[in-house]
């Protein structure tokens, strides 16, 4: 995604995607918590001018994205404020109602500086949104407003990217439609939606039905030296909440042991 700049020196980024359902429906999912909740990362939305949103990417207090709502316009617009470091930076949210019962959901990050130090870290948080909003459409398709709940768990490795891949997404077996787990790895079961595999990382969201209805997002990136790594299940009905200590014990026994602790 390019960076976008104009006379003033604000610089922007922008991603977007068409989603099913109504602008009401679309505005749940994407400017409440528990909608955010449902196809992000668990996160927490004061909806009114002035209020905090909170977004908790890791168990770690210090990940979490914290943001004050600058304009609130239910179900069609909202945008926040953050502190970016070397200055604010601004992310707007813009819900277009289209035919035939969909909706475009647009998402902006904005600047102001004089040079191009941030514009790689810009371009890729929106390359990022691709897979999260992937997982957004098929949230909207076949789980819109179902209670939900999120296990989030994440690692790091000292391995280079190919070798992490392979030892996490391999035993998988989702170079199919389906998945084909190996032996050893938890109950699974499913359709795989998105494999991306590149130099900069990668990316794989599977649509399941077991251990329950839920969508799984696995992520790997390098950052520095060790790659991080970011597994998520996105659970949806009493069934499957009802599973949320067993699948968040067996997957983070899995993944301990696929990525172990470095020395």
């Amino acid at each position: 995604m390019t960076v976008s700049k104009d006379k003033s020196g604000r610089r922007s980024v922008s991603a977007e995607v068409e989603v099913p359902g109504t602008p009401e429906a679309v505005w749940q999912a994407i400017a409440t918590g528990p909608g955010i909740s449902s196809w992000f990362v668990p996160a927490e939305v004061d909806g009114r001018v002035g209020g905090k949103t909170v977004c908790h990417f890791g168990p770690d207090p210090g990940m979490d994205s914290v943001a004050t709502i600058t304009d609130w316009q239910p179900p069609h617009r909202f945008a926040a404020e953050s502190d970016g470091g070397s200055g604010p930076i601004a992310t707007e949210w813009i819900v277009e109602a289209k035919a035939g019962g969909t909706c475009t959901v647009r998402v902006v990050h904005s600047w102001f500086a004089e040079g191009e130090d941030r514009d790689a870290q810009f371009e890729g948080h929106a390359e990022g949104w691709q897979a999260f909003f992937r997982i957004l459409q098929v949230y909207l398709e076949h789980f819109p407003g179902e209670a939900s709940r999120i296990v989030q768990l994440t690692g790091q490795a000292s391995d280079p990217l190919p070798a992490v891949f392979d030892r996490l997404i391999g035993p998988l077996g989702v170079g199919h439609d389906r998945v084909r787990p190996a032996a050893g790895v938890p109950p699974l079961a499913g359709d795989v939606l998105e494999m991306r595999h590149t130099a900069e990382g990668f990316s794989v969201i599977l649509r399941l039905d077991s251990p329950g209805r839920a969508i799984a997002h696995l992520i790997g990136f390098p950052m520095g030296g060790p790659v991080c790594v970011s597994v998520r299940f996105y659970l949806y009905g009493a069934a499957a909440i009802a599973l949320t200590d067993e699948i968040e014990v067996a997957w983070s026994t899995w993944l301990a042991a696929r990525l172990p602790a470095r020395a």
